[in-house]
C-alpha cells in the first residue's frame, strides 16, 4: 500500500514496505528508504542514539539521521502529518517523485493507492546528518 501525503518536509510517499516505494519511483529495489515515526520509544526500537547526541535528535525538528546501523529516521513533531503516522507506528518515507526528477503532482497521484492529503506541494526537503559516538557530519543541508 503507498500512501501520499503532505509530510512535515515535502509530498512524499510512505509505505510499510520500502521495496515497493523504490518500484514506484523507479530506482533500485534495494535503495534504503527513510523511516518516519512519531515517537522516541519507537525509534529506539529500531536503533541506537549515541550518548553524545541525543539531546540534539530530540529537539531536531525536519532533521533526518543517518545513526551508526547505517539506517535513517525521523521523529516527526508539532506538525499535522504527525497524525496520519500515529495510526501506523512507523512508515518508510520517500520524495513524492520519479527517481532524479522533479515533482509532478498528478503523476504522484497516479502511482499512489491512498491519497492522505488533497494539498500537495514540493518544499525543502529535510537536512540529513550521519551520527557515530562522537561526531555529527552534514550530508544535506537544506537552509
Amino acid at each position: 500500500m503507498i500512501y501520499l501525503a503532505q509530510t512535515d518536509t515535502t509530498a512524499g510517499f510512505l509505505s510499510k514496505d520500502y521495496q515497493m516505494l523504490n518500484a514506484v519511483k523507479n530506482r533500485p529495489i534495494s535503495t534504503p528508504c527513510l523511516i518516519c515515526m512519531t515517537e522516541f520509544s519507537v525509534l529506539l526500537s529500531f536503533t541506537r542514539v549515541p550518548n553524545k547526541h541525543k539531546n540534539f535528535v530530540r529537539k531536531a525538528k525536519k532533521t533526518s539521521f543517518i545513526y551508526p546501523n547505517l539506517k535513517s529516521f525521523r521523529v516527526i513533531k508539532d506538525h499535522p502529518h504527525e497524525d496520519f503516522l500515529k495510526s501506523h507506528t512507523w512508515l518508510f518515507s520517500s520524495s513524492a517523485n520519479e527517481h532524479k526528477k522533479a515533482f509532478d503532482e498528478q503523476w504522484a497521484r497516479h502511482k499512489a493507492d491512498i491519497i492522505i492529503d488533497e494539498e500537495l506541494f514540493e518544499d525543502t526537503p529535510s537536512r540529513i546528518l550521519r551520527l557515530n559516538r562522537s561526531k555529527m557530519k552534514k550530508i544535506r543541508s537544506c537552509e
